[in-house]
Protein backbone atom coordinates (compact mmCIF):
# COMPACT_ATOMS: atom_id res chain seq x y z
CA UNK A 1 0.00 0.00 0.00
CA UNK A 2 1.42 3.40 -0.83
CA UNK A 3 2.30 5.96 1.90
CA UNK A 4 -0.50 8.49 0.59
CA UNK A 5 -3.13 5.35 0.74
CA UNK A 6 -2.16 4.49 4.04
CA UNK A 7 -2.66 7.77 5.17
CA UNK A 8 -6.27 7.95 3.83
CA UNK A 9 -6.67 4.59 5.17
CA UNK A 10 -6.33 5.77 8.82
CA UNK A 11 -7.88 9.08 7.92
CA UNK A 12 -10.87 7.01 7.25
CA UNK A 13 -10.78 4.34 9.87
CA UNK A 14 -10.41 7.37 12.60
CA UNK A 15 -13.20 8.77 11.17
CA UNK A 16 -16.25 5.72 11.29
CA UNK A 17 -15.05 4.73 14.42
CA UNK A 18 -15.22 8.09 15.52
CA UNK A 19 -18.56 8.41 14.67
CA UNK A 20 -19.61 5.06 15.16
CA UNK A 21 -18.35 5.33 18.85
CA UNK A 22 -20.35 8.47 18.93
CA UNK A 23 -23.63 6.76 18.26
CA UNK A 24 -23.18 4.43 20.68
CA UNK A 25 -22.29 6.61 23.92
CA UNK A 26 -25.53 8.69 22.71
CA UNK A 27 -27.59 5.73 23.17
CA UNK A 28 -25.53 4.45 26.06
CA UNK A 29 -26.02 8.04 27.70
CA UNK A 30 -29.56 7.42 27.16
CA UNK A 31 -30.46 4.30 28.32
CA UNK A 32 -27.88 3.95 31.23
CA UNK A 33 -26.66 6.64 32.96
CA UNK A 34 -28.20 10.65 32.11
CA UNK A 35 -31.08 8.72 30.84
CA UNK A 36 -31.30 11.99 28.68
CA UNK A 37 -30.37 12.99 25.11
CA UNK A 38 -26.52 14.49 25.65
CA UNK A 39 -24.26 15.01 23.10
CA UNK A 40 -21.13 13.16 24.74
CA UNK A 41 -17.47 14.37 24.58
CA UNK A 42 -16.43 18.31 24.27
CA UNK A 43 -16.47 18.45 20.54
CA UNK A 44 -19.89 19.83 18.93
CA UNK A 45 -19.87 17.10 15.87
CA UNK A 46 -20.81 13.67 15.93
CA UNK A 47 -17.41 12.15 16.36
CA UNK A 48 -15.33 11.10 19.47
CA UNK A 49 -11.61 10.69 18.19
CA UNK A 50 -10.84 8.66 21.24
CA UNK A 51 -13.25 5.81 19.53
CA UNK A 52 -11.26 6.58 16.01
CA UNK A 53 -8.12 6.36 17.96
CA UNK A 54 -9.53 3.25 19.58
CA UNK A 55 -10.59 1.71 15.60
CA UNK A 56 -7.45 2.99 14.19
CA UNK A 57 -5.33 0.96 16.96
CA UNK A 58 -7.53 -2.36 16.77
CA UNK A 59 -6.85 -2.75 12.74
CA UNK A 60 -3.46 -2.42 12.89
CA UNK A 61 -3.26 -4.73 16.17
CA UNK A 62 -5.07 -7.36 14.06
CA UNK A 63 -3.05 -7.44 11.54
CA UNK A 64 0.26 -8.22 13.80
CA UNK A 65 2.26 -11.78 12.72
CA UNK A 66 0.67 -13.72 15.92
CA UNK A 67 1.09 -17.07 15.08
CA UNK A 68 1.63 -19.68 17.96
CA UNK A 69 -0.08 -22.82 16.40
CA UNK A 70 -2.79 -22.64 17.80
CA UNK A 71 -5.86 -20.47 16.30
CA UNK A 72 -7.55 -19.73 19.57
CA UNK A 73 -4.34 -18.44 21.42
CA UNK A 74 -3.55 -16.28 18.27
CA UNK A 75 -7.19 -14.88 19.10
CA UNK A 76 -6.34 -14.55 22.78
CA UNK A 77 -3.40 -12.96 22.50
CA UNK A 78 -4.36 -10.55 20.06
CA UNK A 79 -7.83 -9.58 21.99
CA UNK A 80 -5.84 -8.89 25.66
CA UNK A 81 -3.72 -7.11 23.33
CA UNK A 82 -6.47 -5.05 22.03
CA UNK A 83 -7.93 -4.35 25.37
CA UNK A 84 -4.81 -3.10 27.24
CA UNK A 85 -4.04 -1.15 23.99
CA UNK A 86 -7.68 0.90 24.79
CA UNK A 87 -7.27 0.85 27.93
CA UNK A 88 -3.69 3.11 27.46
CA UNK A 89 -6.00 5.06 25.01
CA UNK A 90 -8.70 5.54 27.40
CA UNK A 91 -5.62 6.62 29.93
CA UNK A 92 -4.15 8.93 28.09
CA UNK A 93 -6.57 10.89 26.87
CA UNK A 94 -8.22 11.12 30.55
CA UNK A 95 -4.89 12.19 31.52
CA UNK A 96 -4.52 14.83 28.88
CA UNK A 97 -8.01 16.47 29.59
CA UNK A 98 -7.24 16.70 33.87
CA UNK A 99 -3.93 17.51 33.53
CA UNK A 100 -3.65 19.65 30.30
CA UNK A 101 -7.59 21.54 30.22
CA UNK A 102 -9.05 20.60 34.19
CA UNK A 103 -12.09 18.57 32.38
CA UNK A 104 -13.45 15.11 33.27
CA UNK A 105 -14.98 14.03 30.34
CA UNK A 106 -15.96 10.94 32.28
CA UNK A 107 -15.22 9.67 35.90
CA UNK A 108 -14.51 6.46 37.18
CA UNK A 109 -14.14 7.62 40.67
CA UNK A 110 -17.30 4.91 41.98
CA UNK A 111 -16.25 2.01 40.52
CA UNK A 112 -14.29 -0.47 42.15
CA UNK A 113 -10.35 -0.37 41.18
CA UNK A 114 -10.10 2.25 39.28
CA UNK A 115 -7.25 4.91 38.50
CA UNK A 116 -7.56 8.24 39.24
CA UNK A 117 -11.14 7.80 37.87
CA UNK A 118 -9.95 7.73 34.39
CA UNK A 119 -9.86 4.12 33.89
CA UNK A 120 -11.58 0.77 35.67
CA UNK A 121 -11.02 -2.85 35.69
CA UNK A 122 -15.01 -3.04 34.48
CA UNK A 123 -14.61 -0.55 31.57
CA UNK A 124 -11.07 -2.37 30.78
CA UNK A 125 -13.60 -5.61 30.53
CA UNK A 126 -15.80 -3.98 28.21
CA UNK A 127 -12.65 -2.67 25.82
CA UNK A 128 -11.55 -6.67 26.26
CA UNK A 129 -15.23 -6.88 24.84
CA UNK A 130 -15.40 -4.92 22.52
CA UNK A 131 -11.63 -6.11 21.21
CA UNK A 132 -13.02 -9.35 21.12
CA UNK A 133 -16.39 -7.86 19.06
CA UNK A 134 -13.96 -6.13 16.50
CA UNK A 135 -11.31 -9.46 15.97
CA UNK A 136 -14.67 -12.12 15.61
CA UNK A 137 -17.20 -9.90 13.63
CA UNK A 138 -15.84 -6.34 12.60
CA UNK A 139 -12.42 -6.89 11.43
CA UNK A 140 -13.34 -8.86 8.30
CA UNK A 141 -15.77 -6.29 7.15
CA UNK A 142 -13.52 -3.13 7.95
CA UNK A 143 -10.87 -4.87 5.84
CA UNK A 144 -13.69 -5.56 2.87
CA UNK A 145 -13.91 -1.71 3.44
CA UNK A 146 -10.63 -0.86 3.45
CA UNK A 147 -9.96 -2.76 0.16
CA UNK A 148 -13.03 -0.94 -1.27
CA UNK A 149 -11.80 2.71 -0.48
CA UNK A 150 -8.47 2.28 -1.64
CA UNK A 151 -9.87 0.82 -5.02
CA UNK A 152 -12.17 3.58 -5.14
CA UNK A 153 -9.64 6.44 -3.58
CA UNK A 154 -12.10 9.41 -5.38
CA UNK A 155 -13.91 9.04 -2.20
CA UNK A 156 -11.32 10.61 -0.32
CA UNK A 157 -12.48 13.87 -1.05
CA UNK A 158 -15.74 12.90 1.35
CA UNK A 159 -13.10 12.18 3.91
CA UNK A 160 -11.43 15.43 3.24
CA UNK A 161 -14.17 17.11 3.63
CA UNK A 162 -15.42 15.37 6.84
CA UNK A 163 -11.91 16.17 7.98
CA UNK A 164 -12.13 19.94 7.08
CA UNK A 165 -15.23 20.02 8.98
CA UNK A 166 -13.30 18.47 11.75
CA UNK A 167 -10.82 20.86 12.37
CA UNK A 168 -13.41 23.83 12.27
CA UNK A 169 -15.25 21.84 15.41
CA UNK A 170 -11.95 21.00 16.63
CA UNK A 171 -10.89 25.05 16.94
CA UNK A 172 -14.53 25.96 18.17
CA UNK A 173 -14.66 23.49 21.01
CA UNK A 174 -10.97 23.80 22.04
CA UNK A 175 -12.16 27.58 22.13
CA UNK A 176 -14.41 26.81 25.14
CA UNK A 177 -12.40 23.94 26.64
CA UNK A 178 -9.81 26.97 26.98
CA UNK A 179 -12.24 28.82 29.14
CA UNK A 180 -13.15 26.27 31.22
CA UNK A 181 -9.39 25.59 31.71
CA UNK A 182 -8.90 29.22 33.03
CA UNK A 183 -12.42 29.15 35.34
CA UNK A 184 -10.96 26.24 36.37
CA UNK A 185 -7.10 27.66 37.73
CA UNK A 186 -9.06 30.58 38.96
CA UNK A 187 -11.15 28.38 41.06
CA UNK A 188 -9.20 25.43 41.83
CA UNK A 189 -11.81 22.57 40.42
CA UNK A 190 -12.13 20.56 37.77
CA UNK A 191 -14.92 20.59 35.63
CA UNK A 192 -17.20 17.18 34.94
CA UNK A 193 -17.79 18.26 31.15
CA UNK A 194 -21.13 16.27 30.65
CA UNK A 195 -22.89 16.69 34.00
CA UNK A 196 -22.13 20.53 33.09
CA UNK A 197 -24.10 20.18 29.77
CA UNK A 198 -26.36 17.89 31.25
CA UNK A 199 -26.98 20.02 34.43
CA UNK A 200 -27.33 23.10 31.54
CA UNK A 201 -29.73 21.00 29.85
CA UNK A 202 -32.29 20.05 32.54
CA UNK A 203 -32.19 24.07 33.77
CA UNK A 204 -33.41 25.34 30.31
CA UNK A 205 -36.01 22.37 30.20
CA UNK A 206 -37.17 23.77 33.96
CA UNK A 207 -37.63 26.98 32.63
CA UNK A 208 -39.36 26.18 29.26
CA UNK A 209 -36.14 27.23 27.19
CA UNK A 210 -35.09 25.25 24.32
CA UNK A 211 -31.88 23.01 24.89
CA UNK A 212 -29.65 22.96 22.12
CA UNK A 213 -28.29 19.09 21.43
CA UNK A 214 -25.36 19.77 19.87
CA UNK A 215 -24.53 23.32 20.95
CA UNK A 216 -25.47 23.00 25.06
CA UNK A 217 -23.83 26.65 25.08
CA UNK A 218 -24.76 29.40 23.05
CA UNK A 219 -21.65 31.86 23.68
CA UNK A 220 -18.24 31.36 25.60
CA UNK A 221 -20.14 33.97 27.76
CA UNK A 222 -23.08 32.21 28.48
CA UNK A 223 -20.68 29.45 29.48
CA UNK A 224 -18.61 31.25 32.11
CA UNK A 225 -21.70 32.66 33.33
CA UNK A 226 -22.92 29.02 33.79
CA UNK A 227 -19.90 27.72 35.91
CA UNK A 228 -20.28 30.69 37.78
CA UNK A 229 -23.66 30.51 38.30
CA UNK A 230 -22.51 26.81 39.73
CA UNK A 231 -19.88 27.58 41.70
CA UNK A 232 -22.00 30.24 43.48
CA UNK A 233 -24.95 27.87 44.11
CA UNK A 234 -22.58 24.96 45.34
CA UNK A 235 -20.86 27.05 47.81
CA UNK A 236 -23.61 29.07 49.66
CA UNK A 237 -25.26 25.17 50.29
CA UNK A 238 -21.80 23.92 51.49
CA UNK A 239 -19.38 26.72 52.06
CA UNK A 240 -16.55 25.32 50.00
CA UNK A 241 -15.90 25.92 46.25
CA UNK A 242 -17.52 23.99 43.85
CA UNK A 243 -16.34 21.03 41.81
CA UNK A 244 -18.44 20.87 38.58
CA UNK A 245 -17.82 17.27 38.53
CA UNK A 246 -19.99 16.64 41.74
Amino acid sequence: MKFIDAVLVIFFLFFVGSIAGWCVEVVFRRLFTAKKWINPGFLTGPYLPLYGFGVVGLFGISLLPIDTGMAWLDAVLIILIMGVAMTVIEYIAGLIFIKGMKIKLWDYSNRWGNIQGIICPLFSFFWLVAGAAFYFLVDAPVIEAVRWFVSNIEFSFVVGAVFGVFLVDLVHSLGLSWKIKKFAEEHGVIVHFEKLKAEIKARKEEIKEKASFLFPFKSLSELKEELSARVAKFSAGKGKKDDPKD
